[in-house]
């Protein structure tokens, strides 16, 4: 007959053998739906890019306007209202994304916001920032149509926007994350629920560039790489294979244990 302590640790070890398995399985589960959504954002992407290119107004549906699909606007900068996404790198520089609203239709003050590129960051905080171009000419932009403003991890002390714009303290304020809710309650604009990432410069296509440092504009894409869940998730559930395995051997060598007769 099994001893009361063989007992005991034969219960805990098939316990915790159980709790591997189920964790191994919840996590490569956790994997492929990672694999499922990145799928699902390529396929977003694709059919966005293949659409045909939608000009932006006013009066555009919302519907329409399908994210990764190229756009175009017509109106006018509001540089004054300009704020600047800190953290954004650009191949390991420091710096930020131009943020500036274009109003599309001044009688109802309705706008798109535009990233209009890449800001490298001074060397030293006492640098003054490079001018950003400030055309006033009613202009015309091509870009590439996104959800919203691509969000980073946000701690609870980073730099908030200001409630009204534009701020007399701050001439572009610097923020870590952008919303449209809250950036329209600041500067009183209507914006269509869409952002514009610019991918063009019409002061260079017309042969000649605005006064300013010239911004970068190679937007970053998110990751694609399904494959390299669905690999992840096949080590889970090789290592949820293995714990079963010898969930199944401590089970039956205690099954042995209490059928072996007892000998005097």
């Amino acid at each position: 007959m099994a001893r009361p302590h063989t007992i005991y640790r034969t219960l805990l070890a098939l316990f915790l053998l159980g709790v591997v398995v189920i964790v191994c399985v919840s996590l490569g589960n956790w994997q492929l739906d990672r694999a499922a959504q990145r799928i699902a954002i390529k396929q977003e992407i694709e059919t966005g890019r293949n659409s045909p290119p939608l000009h932006i107004t006013a009066s555009t549906p919302p519907q329409t306007l399908t994210p990764w699909r190229p756009a175009s606007a017509e109106g006018v900068w509001r540089h004054e209202l300009t704020v600047l996404l800190e953290n954004r790198n650009y191949q390991g520089r420091p710096g930020y994304w131009v943020a500036t609203p274009m109003v599309l239709d001044p009688a109802s003050n309705t706008a798109v916001l535009v990233l209009r590129g890449w800001l490298p960051r001074p060397a030293s905080m006492e640098q003054p920032l490079p001018a950003i171009p400030a055309p006033n000419a009613r202009q015309t932009i091509n870009g590439e149509l996104l959800a919203r403003v691509p969000r980073l991890f946000e701690l609870s002390s980073a730099a908030q926007l200001p409630e009204t714009l534009p701020d007399p303290a701050h001439a572009q304020p610097r923020v870590q994350n952008l919303g449209l809710d809250a950036y329209a309650a600041a500067t009183g604009l209507k914006f269509i629920p869409a952002v514009l990432a610019q991918t063009d410069d019409p002061t260079q296509a017309q042969g000649h560039v605005e006064a300013g440092v010239q911004l970068l504009r190679e937007w970053p894409e998110p990751s694609l790489d399904a494959d390299k869940n669905k690999g992840y998730a096949l080590q889970w559930f090789g290592f949820a294979a293995i714990a079963a395995i010898a969930w199944l051997v401590v089970a039956w060598r205690a099954l042995r244990r209490q059928r072996k007769p007892e000998t005097f």
